[in-house]
C-alpha cells in the first residue's frame, strides 16, 4: 500500500502543479486500470526477489 500512497502523492503534485483539484485516495484506487495494477505487482515481484532481500536462514 505504501507504493500506492507514494503513487497518489506524485498524482497530488502533478494536479497542484496544473492548478487542478486532485480526487481522494479512495477514488484514486478504485480507478486504477488492471495494466497499471499489473505493472505495479510487477515492480513489487523484482523488488521482493532481489539478492539483496532474501534471507537465507542457516
Amino acid at each position: 500500500m505504501q507504493d500506492y500512497r507514494k503513487g497518489y502523492n506524485y498524482y497530488q503534485k502533478a494536479c497542484e502543479m496544473h492548478g487542478l483539484k486532485p480526487i481522494n485516495f479512495q477514488y484514486y484506487m478504485m480507478t486504477l486500470s488492471e495494466e497499471q495494477l499489473a505493472a505495479y505487482n510487477k515492480s513489487a515481484n523484482k523488488q521482493l526477489h532481489t539478492p539483496q532481500n532474501i534471507v537465507k536462514i542457516p
